[in-house]
């Protein structure tokens, strides 16, 4: 798997939750909250961490025979909590490991 970055409380909570949830191969998770900073209500959000936007991609054999809508179903349900608590935007890549082999080897 992908080598953990330090995040903020936010970030480790998703990180923490997709790798229980999905035993990935691999997991990038990228904090794209700057982007949106200049939005007032987006301060306010994330649990007063600033952490409201992310991307991830995740490769995970978990997601074999799942649409992509199952796929992002499992996660958002995952991180209900963090939605909850000002999580506000959350962009998904999801493969299995054959799918990301083939895409990689393109």
């Amino acid at each position: 798997m992908s080598s953990a970055a330090q995040g903020g409380p936010v970030e480790l909570s998703i990180r923490e939750k997709l790798t229980t949830l999905l035993s990935p191969s691999e997991l990038m998770i990228t904090n794209d909250s700057w982007k949106h900073r200049h939005h007032a209500p987006m301060r306010a959000q994330g649990g007063g961490s600033g952490e409201t936007h992310f991307s991830v991609d995740v490769v995970s054999d978990t997601f074999k025979g799942k649409t992509t809508i199952q796929r992002h179903r499992m996660i958002h349900a995952a991180l209900a909590d963090e939605f909850a608590q000002g999580l506000h935007a959350l962009s998904l890549k999801t493969k299995t490991e054959e799918e990301f082999q083939k895409a990689t080897s393109a």
